[in-house]
């Protein structure tokens, strides 16, 4: 038996995958952009949330609505600053911003679904 199919909750797993993902980009990049602290703090942030989603605890709601504000507050940041001269940079925060967005609203949907 897959762990997929274990699954209740398919959307919140998802959620939890994007937010691991993100969280380990965060935390290789961390040293490759002069040692940024607030890209070590979103991917501590990220890994901490996918954990929580992950084991559908009702306290990763908090940390998804931090990393949705801080999250969005980095994507429009990055892009406002390299005004789309990284061609790359740019298609990453515009994916990060909307996945941060839907992930937000999602798990704000189902909230009900996640235990203490």
């Amino acid at each position: 038996m897959s762990i997929a199919s274990r699954i209740e909750h398919r959307g919140i797993f998802i959620t939890s995958i994007f937010y691991a993902i993100a969280g380990i980009l965060f935390l290789v990049l961390f040293p490759l952009n002069g040692y940024a602290p607030h890209l070590g703090l979103l991917g501590i942030f990220s890994l901490c949330t996918a954990y929580g989603l992950f084991r559908m605890r009702s306290w990763s709601l908090w940390l998804v609505m931090i990393l949705f504000v801080s999250g969005t507050v980095f994507a429009i940041f990055t892009l406002y600053t390299i005004t789309f001269q990284n061609l790359l940079y740019s298609i990453g925060a515009i994916v990060y911003l909307i996945l941060t967005w839907i992930s937000a609203i999602y798990v704000g949907a189902k909230r009900e679904a996640l235990k203490s």
